[in-house]
């Protein structure tokens, strides 16, 4: 069974050494091909890098895939690998219905490893998860999809949750097969669990800074009575954006001679935010607490501030540009892997185009679709 599906699959998940194989093509050569041997008209491989190429024009469905495919002219299909006659060289692109198949049985764990980024030397890493509103179906609950992004913004994995579980079932294995030495994960407080933080400090050798709500009741009560007084360490930060004027003020605290019980625990920040919505004038104050195996000497108030800010990144930079540039929410895809492989060829889209220095994602999908047929093969690297 993939690691990242919740059904069995073919392959185990890639190892390392295949997502750095080095190009596009040979990369997903590395990935088994779920169809039968008889009656395959398209190679495996050829009908995925259309795919890639298609979605980074812009393309949000298997048939906008298709469409993409059946206009291609004869030297694109070349460089995709299509399948050409053998009387006439003629190039025959794969139809909409070949893409819809494939793409709802290729191993939805293997290619969110194969197009995702590296996040050895990394940072930050912020967990968080989403799910696909549209592919709910009858009874059938939407997709939800758990996800990684580095502090650049560059997606590296995802993992679709069994319908039955919750994300926190899936922490481990959505990080378990990569190098996370000296990369601080943030995540919710969902995913405030004793459990996690053993498994990223003693098993990956990583740090964690976790937030603390209320769903930890114990932990959170003990937080709030720490003698925050004697906190002569703060922060204060001030960001006037989404029609909001927001202040923050950080104290932390070193807890390890004050009976804190959490895994690694050295120190707990205070985030006391103040809000005031420019168009109402209404104020609001929230107030919540940060656990980290980070010493006062490796993270400041100010480092905390900064890592609790990269946990926003993959609602900012990640899940709203999917929704906005792809309509994510609006897709009806909903069989098979495929809610899961459309979720990462779009956010491999988002990846390209960011690597490639594209601030503005729908910008990017633009001026990929000015030459559709040129433009997004240069920029995989496909000769």
């Amino acid at each position: 069974m993939c690691r990242q599906s919740a059904t069995v699959c073919l392959i185990k998940s890639p190892t390392r050494q295949h997502r750095l194989i080095g190009p596009l093509a040979l990369r997903l050569r590395t990935l088994a091909d779920p169809r039968h041997r008889r009656g395959k008209r398209h190679s495996f491989v050829s009908v995925l890098l259309v795919a890639c190429s298609a979605v980074l024009t812009g393309a949000r469905s298997f048939a906008a895939i298709g469409q993409w495919a059946a206009s291609a002219p004869q030297d694109t299909l070349a460089r995709l690998g299509a399948r050409a006659t053998t009387v006439l060289n003629v190039r025959i692109a794969p139809s909409a219905a070949t893409i819809r198949r494939v793409l709802n049985a290729a191993c939805p764990g293997g290619l969110a490893d194969l197009l995702g980024s590296d996040p050895a030397g990394a940072d930050t890493l912020a967990v968080d998860g989403k799910s696909a509103r549209g592919s709910r179906h009858g009874e059938i609950p939407a997709a939800h999809l758990l996800a990684a992004i580095t502090g650049a913004g560059l997606t590296v994995t995802q993992l679709r949750v069994p319908g039955k579980t919750n994300e926190i079932t899936c922490f481990d294995a959505l990080l378990a097969p990569y190098d996370l030495t000296g990369v601080t994960v943030s995540a919710d407080a969902l995913h405030c669990q004793r459990d996690h933080a053993r498994f990223l400090v003693e098993e990956k050798k990583a740090h964690y800074a976790f937030t603390v709500k209320r769903n930890q009741k114990n932990l959170h009560r003990q937080l709030a009575t720490l003698p925050w007084e004697k906190a002569s360490a703060k922060f204060y930060d001030r960001t006037d954006a989404h029609g909001r004027l927001e202040t923050r003020v950080v104290q932390a605290l070193t807890i390890t001679d004050l009976g804190v019980d959490f895994p690694h625990a050295v120190q707990v920040a205070k985030i006391v935010r103040h809000r005031t919505q420019r168009k109402t004038g209404k104020r609001s104050r929230e107030t919540v607490y940060v656990i980290t195996d980070l010493a006062s000497r490796e993270a400041s108030p100010e480092r905390i501030a900064k890592i609790v800010r990269s946990q926003w990144i993959i609602e900012n930079r990640l899940h709203f540009v999917r929704d906005t540039a792809f309509a994510e929410d609006a897709s009806t895809v909903r069989t098979g892997h495929g809610p899961d492989n459309m979720a990462t060829l779009r956010s491999f889209a988002i990846n390209t185009l960011r690597a490639s220095g594209h601030a503005n994602i729908a910008a990017g999908l633009r001026e990929m679709s000015y030459d559709g047929f040129r433009r997004p093969l240069d920029l995989l690297g496909l000769a």
